[in-house]
């Protein structure tokens, strides 16, 4: 997996980042001047009050949306100024993306929603399902429970399929937005230990965008946002 060897080499440096809206004849900053680096294997947690920018950061790694100002790197490789075609390969092979309403198709069973992104992406069927097995079992997801569709797992199941998709194609990159915040304390912490050994044991470097200080007190790094701009990144 491209994460495993991306382990203690420096996998995302941010530097000035900025995003600007214009609303109207203003121009509004969403995200100012913001610099950090993480290396494989770190788990950092974004923090920060509505409207602090988080959402803005996690689109701009995410390659969701392109910066007004600043520059972002991917394992030394540019993300800034990148086409639109570009992107949509980074999103493909450099960045994992977990949600907090888990985003899974409801008529496809967990095996199949975590082999669609490589079965878009032309890989051979029996190819894209044996790696789906393989990440639902590093998930945690247990076999008998692979053939389920969504609406038969529980959230915390359905949050761990959604953290399989996202490391079917091994990215570098995860970005988990609330990932813990539509399930009960005791199953986000469950979730919160598997991205965490992830971190650890995969190599993988992971943000995770919280609003609860328990999950933030587990990160390596915290990183937080206020009125746009970064006011603390502290181990």
């Amino acid at each position: 997996m491209a994460s495993e060897q991306a382990k203690g080499q420096k996998v995302l440096r941010v530097r000035d980042l900025g995003r600007e809206y214009r609303l109207g004849a203003h121009r509004v900053s969403a995200l100012r001047e913001t610099s950090f680096e993480l290396a494989g294997g770190e788990l950092a947690a974004l923090v920060g009050p509505s409207g602090s920018g988080k959402t803005t950061l996690l689109n701009l790694l995410a390659g969701l949306e392109t910066p007004t100002s600043g520059e972002m790197y991917v394992l030394e490789q540019p993300v800034h100024g990148l086409s639109e075609g570009q992107l949509t390969e980074y999103r493909r092979h450099r960045v994992g993306l977990v949600f907090q309403f888990f985003h899974l198709l409801p008529n496809l069973t967990a095996v199949e929603n975590v082999a669609l992104p490589l079965e878009l992406a032309r890989r051979p069927a029996t190819e894209a399902r044996a790696r789906a097995v393989e990440c639902l079992l590093l998930a945690g997801l247990p076999v008998e429970r692979h053939r389920h569709t969504p609406r038969r797992l529980s959230g915390g199941e359905q949050q761990r399929v959604a953290i399989a998709r996202a490391l079917v194609a091994g990215p570098p990159l995860l970005l988990a937005d609330e990932p813990t915040g539509n399930l009960d304390q005791t199953t986000g912490q469950a979730v919160m230990d598997l991205l965490r050994m992830l971190a650890r044991d995969q190599g993988t470097t992971v943000i995770v965008a919280t609003h609860n200080p328990d999950i933030a007190r587990q990160a390596d790094l915290v990183l937080q946002l206020k009125d746009g701009r970064l006011v603390g990144a502290a181990d």
